[in-house]
């Protein structure tokens, strides 16, 4: 299978600080992968590089992207001002293509997310869990064939972050996504492949039995799950 994007002796520093190391990945079409990792070891600017995000960061090694690819940050920036569904349309409107049939689509993603009758109420009016649904709707909308999740589900409460995870493997299905997540339950229900990140370098991948989403209390996921909490406590 060809890898639709490949990462090849990636370094990447601010200043005099490394925060990653001759870093090499590969991600095929329909993959999950999951990165766990202590804070402060460098997923998010491994996330950032990829999305051309590591604004004033010096970078050496390649990045071959072969598909558009979309970003979905912790916090769900939803600008105030605009409707649920104005949100969604985001990348359209700053393009300045947003149209009928952007609309319609928008508003059949906010269905397909649970918010349908939500669409014209402002971002304030909304749960956590039903600002990140939008967040989800409005990544959808952007058609990338590669999603970049960077803990999109962490400021939620344990119930609604199950909701989110069954409904991201729900709609993200033929997509290949890069999940950043400090959760190793989450990392072993959703994702094909898991590594950990330490010493500005990732692991050799950990392999969850069976399809997604899995069952947690499985007990194949659960020694899974302690054996990555071992690793990363070191």
């Amino acid at each position: 299978m060809t890898a639709i994007l490949q990462l090849n002796q990636l370094s990447l520093a601010y200043g005099k600080q490394p925060v990653i190391t001759k870093l090499s990945l590969s991600v095929d079409a329909g993959d999950w992968l999951a990165v766990l990792g202590r804070s402060g070891c460098g997923k998010s600017t491994l996330l950032k590089a990829i999305a051309k995000l590591n604004h004033g960061a010096i970078q050496h090694g390649q990045i071959h992207c072969h598909a558009k690819t979309a970003y979905m940050a912790q916090q769900d920036a939803l600008l105030p001002w605009l409707s649920v569904v104005q949100n969604v349309q985001l990348a359209s409107r700053l393009q300045h293509n947003a149209n009928s049939k952007t609309l319609a689509q928008a508003h059949k993603l906010l269905h397909n997310v649970g918010l349908g009758e939500h669409a014209h109420k402002p971002p304030y009016e909304l749960s956590g869990g039903q600002r990140q649904r939008v967040a989800l709707a409005r990544t959808l909308m952007q058609d990338a064939e590669i999603i970049l999740m960077d803990e999109p589900f962490s400021a939620v409460d344990a119930i609604t972050r199950l909701d989110l995870q069954q409904l991201a493997a729900e709609l993200l299905v033929d997509k290949s996504v890069i999940l950043i997540t400090h959760d190793p339950q989450e990392a072993i229900r959703l994702a094909d492949s898991i590594y950990i990140m330490q010493n500005g370098g990732l692991s050799q991948p950990y392999k969850p039995e069976k399809p997604r989403p899995r069952f947690i209390a499985e007990q194949s996921q659960l020694l899974l799950q302690q054996q990555l909490l071992e690793v990363l406590s070191q």
